[in-house]
Order: structure tokens, then sequence, then C-alpha cells
């Protein structure tokens, strides 16, 4: 199972402070249904204000980016820059 692993101020609001949870979804977009079918709420916060990186390369839209089984996942707050 890939791992995801999401930011303490997210945790403690939405998973009890779980920071590490695993996941069976094939992408983002899935994964992150997934996380909310588990956490009601969380959904709508990764969707948001979060860039997510895979396996260590990050992505600012990655709703169709693949997961593997062995995958990590971390959400990580988006930076904006001007």
């Amino acid at each position: 199972m890939a791992k995801v692993i999401i930011n303490r101020e997210i945790a403690r609001q939405f998973t009890d402070g779980q920071t590490e949870i695993e996941v069976t979804s094939g992408n983002i977009r899935a994964v992150i249904r997934e996380l909310d079918a588990r956490f009601p709420g969380v959904g709508d916060v990764l969707k948001t204000d979060m860039a997510v990186a895979i396996d260590g390369e990050i992505y600012q839209h990655a709703l169709l980016e693949p997961v593997g089984p062995n995958s990590e996942v971390a959400f990580i707050p988006a930076i904006e820059g001007g």
C-alpha cells in the first residue's frame, strides 16, 4: 500500500493526530477520495491549499498523477510566489 503523509495541523484537525496513513488508491484524486471517506472533511483541505509530492517529486496540479503501491505521497502547503 502507498503511504500518505500529511502535516500535523491537518492531522490534529481531521485524523486524531495520525500523520502517516496507508491507502490503496491509484492516483491522487482517488487518494483524496479515500482519505475523505475515512476522515470526513479532509478532502476539501487537501484539494485546495496543498501541493503534492509523490516519491519526492513535487506537483502543483497532481489529481491525475499515478500513485504506485509502494509510493510515498506527501501533502504539503502550496507555496505561492510572484
